[in-house]
């Protein structure tokens, strides 16, 4: 039985697909919290594959769970053989560290104590580029050490503590590996997390950041994740960041693909983070916090690239292009 947590989101989803292509496979066992988001699950396999959509997606037995409750997980991850780890909290707004540390560092410590019991069972836990170190001269490798500065971010932070869980459970003998993802591009809802770029590109855009990142697909981190897991790789970790690319660059591209027009005006880092700070703090109080942090601010003009090639030679994958990731989420947009 292969489970997957975090089965509703951009890339449990597109997960979950993948995983479904393989006719050998009867069940997989995904991890739930809302009924709508299963809806949004069954309408990216009929936009994939109109199909076979039916057949791929009754595959999958849903289970709702609370992560953080023992009970849940054990019942979730019972006759497991892989468990695919991508529930996770994606947060820039520092007034939910808290949170942070419970959906992040708190229930990944809860999945590899089960895992742990349970025996025999892999794990792929999903970390992020947030958890590994950033060099200013030569791209980011996995090497690159992480560390705590005035600028780390709350979700940084939280995602390296998570990961540090896993390295524990390694320690003590969990078969695992992880990988590292930086920001995905998919088929999926534009109000959910990274999506929201293409959102606010559709909208128009005049301002820019000076900053770079790098932007992967979501079938490139899906695939590698399987292929990862069924390969004999153990206790090891693995960047999976496609092209690194320059906001610029990349709101430009987006914008030329939906006709409108590209971003003209370099936005001010002390206006940018001044704005910030009234958002933050008009949305203290709320209990899910969007728009413009400082946090986000201060990755937005970070100037950050990534070295993938341990993942590539390992498994033997070619990423999509930046174009045709932006094409693939564009085109497979769902609501």
């Amino acid at each position: 039985m292969i489970i997957v947590t975090g089965g509703t989101g951009l890339l449990g989803s597109h997960l979950l697909y993948h995983i479904a292509q393989n006719d050998e496979l009867a069940f997989i066992r995904a991890s739930y919290r809302s009924e709508h988001k299963i809806i949004l699950v069954k309408k990216l396999f009929e936009q994939l594959d109109h199909i076979n959509s039916k057949k791929l997606f009754n595959k999958i037995q849903w289970l709702k769970a609370d992560l953080a409750n023992p009970f849940d997980v054990q019942k979730l991850l019972e006759d497991g053989t892989q468990v695919y780890h991508c529930s996770a909290l994606v947060s820039f707004f520092s007034s939910d560290f808290p949170k942070l540390l419970k959906q992040n560092r708190e229930i990944t410590a809860l999945i590899v104590k089960t895992c742990l019991d349970m025996q025999n069972i892999r794990l792929c836990y999903v970390s992020s580029t947030a958890a590994v170190g950033n060099s200013k001269e030569i791209p980011t490798t996995e090497n690159t050490k992480w560390e705590l500065t005035k600028k780390t971010s709350a979700y940084s932070l939280s995602k390296f503590l998570a990961e540090k869980e896993v390295w524990r459970g390694i320690e003590e003998g969990l078969d695992a590996v992880i990988i590292n993802p930086c920001v995905i591009l998919g088929a999926g809802d534009w109000n959910e997390s990274s999506l929201s770029i293409l959102k606010t590109a559709a909208k128009g855009i005049s301002f820019y950041t000076t900053g770079s990142n790098a932007v992967v697909d979501a079938r490139d981190v899906a695939n590698c994740m399987i292929k990862l897991m069924n390969s004999p790789i153990t206790a090891d970790r693995f960047l999976c960041t496609g092209e690194n690319i320059s906001y610029f660059e990349l709101f430009t591209k987006i914008a030329t693909l939906l006709g409108k027009k590209p971003p003209k005006v370099k936005a001010p880092y002390y206006l940018a983070w001044a704005s910030a700070f009234i958002h933050e703090q008009l949305q203290f109080f709320s209990a899910k916090k969007t728009g413009l942090s400082r946090d986000t601010v201060n990755s937005s003009y970070k100037t950050i690239s990534y070295d993938s090639i341990k993942l590539i030679t390992s498994v033997d994958h070619r990423f999509y292009s930046i174009e045709e990731t932006i094409d693939y989420a564009i085109k497979n947009r769902i609501s």
